[in-house]
């Protein structure tokens, strides 16, 4: 019986990140298939491999930045081409955090849920981030700068291989059954298991070799960096050839 609702809650949590994800540059799942095939399946050596050329900014944040050339193209232009990209992407109306025209600035902050699941020996750590996206417009060029300074944590307590998330025999004071729906809404205080946590990337594998969360975090720190690099390739893509490639003048 446990095993079969364990097998439910991770359907949910699979459900819930792919619909979390529908509006953005990929899915969670497209973008495991694209990390996979950039940096291949070993999780640890990738994010090993990735540790040597990666660096954290003054902040510890982890930092991307591109100049994309778009020659004969005004600033203008580009503000509108990337304008329409930014709305099509995100549709969340709170993900674009500045839209400047005259300065020539676009912010975007937006969540893509579970790029990391684990289930290790007590705990499970579904794992989401939210990276500031910053584009910085000028005539013939848009420079794309990518931050993420921590990981999203959802933790299930006892939800590892020598535990059950859920189990028959335990209910509260107010026999209340614990949830099984893998999620936990703010101050949410119905299954003290399911809680958030923060994790600074600064302070984990593979910055930090020694770290408890080390297979967690190498697939999260993986599946951060291809992030940056299919948000990256996507800008260049809208700026180059629009978004559904008949945006040019001659209309």
């Amino acid at each position: 019986m446990i095993k079969t609702r364990l097998w439910v809650l991770a359907a949910i949590l699979t459900f819930c990140g792919s619909m979390g994800v529908q509006a953005q540059v990929m899915k969670a799942a497209d973008l495991e298939k694209y990390a996979k095939s950039k940096y291949g399946d070993k999780w640890l050596d990738a994010a090993a491999n990735l540790a040597s050329s990666l660096t954290l900014d003054k902040n510890q944040s982890l930092t991307y930045q591109q100049v994309i050339e778009a020659p004969g193209k005004t600033r203008q232009q580009l503000y509108v081409a990337l304008n329409y990209w930014v709305t099509a992407t995100f549709k969340d109306k709170q993900a674009i955090t500045l839209n400047d025209k005259d300065a020539g600035c676009i912010i975007v902050s937006s969540t893509i849920d579970g790029i990391a699941d684990h289930t290790g020996t007590l705990n499970r750590y579904v794992v989401s981030i939210t990276p500031v996206i910053r584009l910085d417009i000028k005539d013939g060029r848009v420079r794309v700068t990518y931050t993420v300074q921590s990981y999203d944590i959802l933790k299930a307590e006892d939800a590892g291989w020598l535990g059950g998330l859920l189990d028959d025999s335990r209910q509260d004071k107010d026999n209340r059954n614990y949830r099984s729906d893998g999620k936990r809404m703010k101050n949410d205080a119905t299954d003290r298991r399911l809680y958030d946590e923060q994790w600074e990337i600064a302070k984990h594998y593979p910055f930090v070799p020694k770290d408890a969360q080390k297979r967690t975090c190498s697939k999260a720190l993986v599946m951060t960096h291809a992030y940056s690099n299919a948000i990256i390739d996507k800008v260049e893509e809208a700026l180059k050839n629009g978004i559904v490639g008949n945006e040019d003048e001659d209309w």
